[in-house]
């Protein structure tokens, strides 16, 4: 990215709160545009400032960050969530992909790991860890029809889910194909709308549930 990443961080713990801000503030491409310890707060921060990624925590007392994200992708749809959850967090997965957050991780996850989660969901790509994934693919409904949803794609682009899987970016993937970026976009666009889903997170986890990608092969980053 050639600009800053605009964050929006939220916890209803102040000393969590404050750590995040000072550890966060050490990386020059992340710019802190607004702090919140509600999940009332986050939504009101999101729609005034329109940052690129809101760092959610899940659990909160008045509003938790579930029906935050939810309200928050209805209202400022750029922006992108990611929930930042205890270990105790599993059950709080689905609800929060099927809110509209596009990357999960745990509070045990090392500063790297979290900035480069930071950085892979400005792009608007997904992060999930390979454990995230496990616990995922369990919950997926296995009927028929989702497999029916995979087969509806054309060989191209089932080789452009493929690379979405693999954590590749439309660019990334338009140069590994040799064609342009907007014929990637387009591609993407018809692959959610086939498969019904609304996020690159949902298809990534379609694809590795029709056994397109192993999930388990890669680290975090390439997963995604």
């Amino acid at each position: 990215m050639n600009t800053k990443i605009r964050l929006v961080i939220v916890d209803d713990y102040p000393v969590v709160l404050r750590g995040l801000v000072a550890m966060l503030k050490n990386h020059p491409e992340i710019e802190i545009v607004g702090i919140a310890s509600t999940g009332k707060i986050a939504v009101e921060q999101s729609v005034l400032l329109r940052p690129d990624v809101v760092l959610m925590n899940g659990a909160m007392p008045d509003m938790d960050g579930i029906e935050s994200t939810r309200l928050i992708k209805k209202e400022v749809p750029a922006t992108n969530i990611l929930m930042f959850s205890g270990l105790s967090g599993f059950e709080k997965v689905m609800p929060a992909l099927n809110a509209g957050a596009i990357g999960y991780i745990f509070k045990d996850a090392s500063e790297s790991e979290l900035v480069q989660a930071i950085r892979q969901v400005a792009l608007g790509e997904a992060w999930l860890t390979p454990m995230t994934v496990g616990y995922v693919l369990k919950q997926i409904n296995e009927a028929d029809e989702q497999e029916r949803l995979i087969e509806k794609l054309t060989e191209r682009e089932l080789d452009v889910l493929k690379y979405m899987a693999r954590g590749y970016n439309n660019q990334d993937i338009a140069r590994l194909m040799v064609v342009s970026k907007a014929t990637v976009h387009s591609h993407v666009s018809r692959i959610l709308a086939k498969l019904e889903v609304s996020s690159r997170t949902q298809a990534t986890i379609y694809a590795m549930r029709a056994g397109l990608v192993n999930p388990f092969d890669d680290d975090p980053v390439n997963i995604n």
